[in-house]
């Protein structure tokens, strides 16, 4: 085992340690430290990226305690977690937190660095009808998944244009338009793409041509938007 290895396996360790769940005082503790340190919630207490896309809903860096309490406070009443549900610290120190302020926790399941399934996309896509709003959106730094949610959410609840859907994706928000993360600018290209060629509602565009897979191995190989488009995929809803 190289040294790189051993470093990565002695951390790997250390994070299990803390990653624990809250059901006694001194798991509590750990959960606590794995929270601040592993999944850096030291920083998100003070920078909270924090913003309103539209009346009533705003998106968010993942809050700490004391900022669901603030946004209880502010009449907040649903949580929409793009982290998706999962056994680890961060995840039920949340669900914990809503339950004693009396937020709804919904969850979904984003990812930064790769595009969606399109399971996974339609899932937000039918979250958002069922929101009354005040809610708040959040992923860990706000960046990234909160802002394609974001985008989502105006092009499918508000009926804007692509173009303005995209500014959820910007530097103002911590999100930078190049590597991995970009894949999630590439969708909405492919999108405007398919628009230039005829008007097709976001959630249609979804539902029958959307091809996550292939539209990650286009960014990869850094194909033109313009040039990702394929046929429509015909998925279980439409048989």
């Amino acid at each position: 085992m190289s040294l790189w290895q051993r470093v990565r396996a002695w951390e790997g360790r250390i994070r299990n340690h803390f990653n624990v769940d809250l059901s006694t005082p001194e798991s509590r503790r750990r959960a606590r430290i794995y929270n601040l340190w592993f999944d850096h919630a030291i920083l998100r207490g003070i920078w909270t990226n924090f913003h309103q896309i539209a009346p009533g809903v705003y998106r968010s860096n993942h809050p700490t305690h004391a900022r669901f309490e603030q946004m209880k406070a502010m009449g907040i009443k649903t949580v929409v977690n793009l982290r998706g549900e999962s056994r680890s610290a961060h995840y039920w120190t949340e669900e914990a937190s809503c339950r004693d302020l009396g937020l709804t926790l919904v969850n979904a399941q984003l990812h930064a660095r790769s595009a969606p399934s399109r399971e996974e996309l339609l899932h937000v896509i039918d979250l958002f009808p069922t929101i009354e709003p005040p809610f708040v959106m959040h992923c860990k730094s706000g960046a990234d998944r909160a802002g394609f949610a974001s985008a989502v959410y105006l092009l499918t609840m508000l009926d804007r244009p692509v173009t303005e859907a995209k500014k959820m994706l910007a530097p103002k928000y911590f999100h930078m338009p190049f590597g991995p993360v970009a894949i999630l600018d590439y969708i909405l290209d492919v999108y405007a793409a398919r628009v230039a060629r005829g008007p097709i509602p976001f959630r249609q565009w979804v539902e029958q041509e959307y091809d996550g897979p292939a539209i990650g191995t286009a960014y990869r190989n850094k194909v033109p938007a313009a040039k990702a488009l394929g046929q429509p995929k015909i998925g279980p809803r439409d048989a």
